[in-house]
């Protein structure tokens, strides 16, 4: 005979305890989401719990030597043009002398 569904949940239930799985939740924006998908696509792999426990898995497996450089988020480095700088030494010189002027 067929189990009823919440036999099955509750199966399910008493499995997850004996495994002690606890859920994880992830918010991403559109370009993490695609990147998962891309990662997905191009390993066959078709649940994103099973590529995300797999690629903690192996970036763990690379040890704390080679896996950090991959954990470390992209920095921006803002440049300052020779134009921008002189308009913003120029709007300082005469903010000062306002300020100074002013009071």
């Amino acid at each position: 005979m067929a189990k009823t569904a919440q036999e099955r949940s509750a199966k399910a239930a008493n499995k997850r305890v004996e495994n002690a799985e606890e859920e994880l939740r992830l918010r991403v924006r559109p370009g993490t989401r695609q990147a998962l998908a891309d990662l997905m696509q191009w390993s066959g792999i078709s649940e994103q719990g099973e590529a995300m426990t797999l690629m903690i898995h192996h970036l763990h497996g690379l040890g704390p030597g080679r896996a950090l450089p991959l954990l470390e988020p992209p920095r921006h480095k803002i440049t300052v043009s020779p134009a921008v700088a002189r308009k913003l030494e120029q709007f300082r010189a005469r903010e000062s002398l306002r300020l100074c002027c002013d009071g």
